[in-house]
Parts: structure tokens; C-alpha cells; sequence
């Protein structure tokens, strides 16, 4: 009697235990979740309107030869047109093993070949064939494999910026800025809301055109990623990425998404190095049918990519 009384005892011990344990994983389980679901119906009603965010995509992508997993980052602007531009092409590259994190921007007037089609920009492959026709398009001019994609609406950037950075995130602007950005920036060290800092990612009416847009682009990834570590991020990023989401199209999962956003958040050096395709003295302006793009050597830009993606 007294042995069954014990073996009793223990077993309630032991339950109590399990379900401290139950608690102490659900507790943060559910916070998490909430907080994820609050963001999502922060932005679900602004998201709404823009078609490709609701498209369905095939995407075949695979992990690069390196290890690494690749994201083909694309910016768009659309509004409803058939046929949507994606203003800014990236390849976002993290590596799990290494702990680094790298970023290629191409330029989108490159003359490529896309796949199927003639010789065109590089951002009409997205148009005529959604993020798989870019995918190949990229794999069979510069042999990059990509495994995930993530088109990025622009009310989404602007949403994410306000609610990461509530007193903006400090950038110094070189210029006055403001032909076709919808807003005005004057130059100077200053804190930018989510509006303006789109602005000025966005702006290219000087004398470097697209180059210098890209070059803003990167250097707001970086001031974006060392600024984080004045603010309470990684407690914010299940809702941060449920504000993102209604404004993002991505085969990703958000496991995914948090996984390596915690992983960056967590770090100390938090270091993004960047490219830009093509490299200098590898192209040349050029008009075809009218129209300016950049006629690139493809294997002198495919060489600097591998050798990037390689240290």
C-alpha cells in the first residue's frame, strides 16, 4: 500500500512537471502567435487591391552550390496593370553555416537573354514570366541557383519602417530629392518615416541615374540592419513579419522567415556585404530599338558573383 502510495505521488509530481513544461512552451507559442496575428490585421485591408500579391507563382528553385539559401528580393510598384514592373531586382544570401550575409543587386536595364524570348532588360523577364522566368533567367546568364522568391509590394517597405523604426531610421541624404518620388527630401543627417525612406531608395534623376539608386538601395539595407540594435527587435518580430506578410508573395513559410530573421537579430556583427551586377568596366550604354540599356559582358559579371558568394 505504502509502495502504491509513492508510485502515485510521483506520478503526480511528474505531471505537474510535464505540464510546467507544456505551459512554458505554450506561453511563448501563443504570445508569438498573437502577436504575428495582430500584425497581419494591421496591414491586411491597405494590402488589398494589388493583384500580385494574390497570384499563385511556380518557382523551381534549390540551395546554391555554397551552401547557402538565396532569396530573389523584388520590389513592385504595381497598381492593377497586366503587365507589373519590378523596379528593384536583389538576391538576399544568408549562410547558416558561416553566419554571413550578402546581397546582389541587378541592375534592371541589363541586356540579358531570358529564356524563351529574345534578348531584353532583365526586368522583362518578370513580366513575361513571373519570378521562374527571372529565376532561369538569372541561372542561365550568371549560373546562380535561387530556392526562394519574396515580391515585396512598396506599401509593405513603408509599413514595416513605421512600425520597426517609430522615429525613423537616420539616413544622410546627399541631395535634394524630389522628382517622381511623391515626397520632398531635403539633404542632411535625419531621421525618415517609412514614406520617405521609400523616396529615397527610390530616387534616380541625377547625373548616375539607376546606379546611384541601387547604391541608396544598399545603403539603407545596411543603416536598416545596424539600427536594429537600438530597438527591442527580436520581442517585435513576430508582429513585424504579420505586417509584412499581406504585402509579401513568397514561397517562404513563416517559420522560415523567422528563423533566419531571428538568427540576424541575434547576432552581434550583423555585417551585409553587397554587389552590384554588373560590375564596374563591365558594361557599356547602348540603344536597341530605341531603347537604353546596359550591354553587359556576362562572363566577366558571372565571375564576380561566384567569387562573391564564395568567400
Amino acid at each position: 500500500m505504502r509502495y502504491e502510495k509513492q508510485k502515485q505521488k510521483k506520478k503526480r509530481k511528474w505531471r505537474v512537471i510535464l505540464l510546467l513544461l507544456l505551459l512554458l512552451i505554450a506561453v511563448p507559442l501563443g504570445y508569438t502567435y498573437f502577436q504575428y496575428q495582430q500584425g497581419v490585421s494591421q496591414s491586411s485591408e491597405k494590402a488589398e487591391g494589388n493583384p500580385i500579391l494574390q497570384e499563385e507563382y511556380e518557382f523551381n528553385g534549390k540551395q546554391d552550390e555554397y551552401g547557402g539559401t538565396n532569396v530573389l528580393l523584388l520590389g513592385s510598384d504595381s497598381r492593377g496593370e497586366e503587365q507589373a514592373r519590378t523596379d528593384t531586382i536583389m538576391i538576399a544570401r544568408y549562410h547558416p553555416d558561416k553566419g554571413t550575409y550578402k546581397l546582389i543587386s541587378v541592375m534592371r536595364d541589363s541586356f540579358v537573354d531570358i529564356p524563351g524570348y529574345r534578348k531584353n532588360r532583365i526586368n522583362a523577364a518578370f513580366a513575361l514570366g513571373g519570378p521562374e522566368l527571372l529565376r532561369e533567367t538569372l541561372k542561365e546568364n550568371f549560373d546562380i541557383d535561387i530556392q526562394y522568391y519574396a515580391i515585396v509590394d512598396f506599401e509593405g517597405f513603408v509599413q514595416l519602417i513605421d512600425e520597426a523604426f517609430p522615429n525613423g531610421v537616420e539616413v544622410d541624404v546627399e541631395k535634394k530629392m524630389s522628382q517622381n518620388i511623391g515626397v520632398t527630401l531635403q539633404p542632411g543627417l535625419q531621421h525618415l518615416d517609412g514614406e520617405h525612406l521609400l523616396g529615397y531608395v527610390r530616387f534616380r534623376h541625377d547625373a548616375i541615374g539607376d546606379f546611384g539608386r541601387v547604391e541608396r538601395q544598399q545603403k539603407v539595407v545596411k543603416e536598416i540592419g545596424s539600427q536594429l540594435t537600438n530597438i527591442q527587435t527580436i520581442s517585435k518580430l513576430p508582429k513585424l513579419i504579420g505586417v509584412v506578410t499581406p504585402f509579401i508573395n513568397t514561397n517562404m513559410d513563416t517559420g522560415d522567415m523567422l528563423y533566419i530573421g531571428k538568427d540576424f537579430l541575434s547576432k552581434e556583427n550583423r555585417n551585409i556585404d553587397t554587389l552590384t551586377i554588373p560590375v564596374d568596366q563591365s558594361w557599356e550604354n547602348a540603344n536597341v530599338n530605341g531603347a537604353e540599356v546596359l550591354s553587359i559582358d556576362t562572363e566577366k559579371n558571372k565571375e564576380a558573383i561566384h567569387e562573391f558568394l564564395a568567400e
